[in-house]
């Protein structure tokens, strides 16, 4: 599986893609310079159980440690990534 960043000025998104399908998307605000808002993480319900949206929210963790930037997780999907795994506690905002 694939994910993809998209990125804008204001917005973002993480796209996970096998095969050509989209598997799910999870997208985020940016709230400053240095921070940025996970707001929604939606899997295809062909892709359910198959750890879609941990990957993306592990791929926005590596993009915040490779930026130095700090992730608010409003989604409860990521906020309960983020509760279940405390490894990842530094780029908690």
């Amino acid at each position: 599986m694939e994910i993809i960043q998209e990125n804008e000025d204001r917005r973002g998104l993480f796209k996970a893609v096998e095969d050509g399908r989209e598997a799910g998307v999870m997208t985020y605000t940016w709230a400053g310079s240095t921070k940025f808002i996970i707001d929604h993480t939606e899997v295809n319900p062909d892709f359910k159980g198959k750890g879609v949206g941990l990957q993306m929210v592990m791929k926005a963790v590596g993009y915040a440690r490779a930026n130095h930037l700090k992730i608010m997780p409003l989604c409860p999907f990521a906020k309960s990534v983020f509760d279940k795994n405390p490894d990842i506690a530094d780029v908690l905002f």
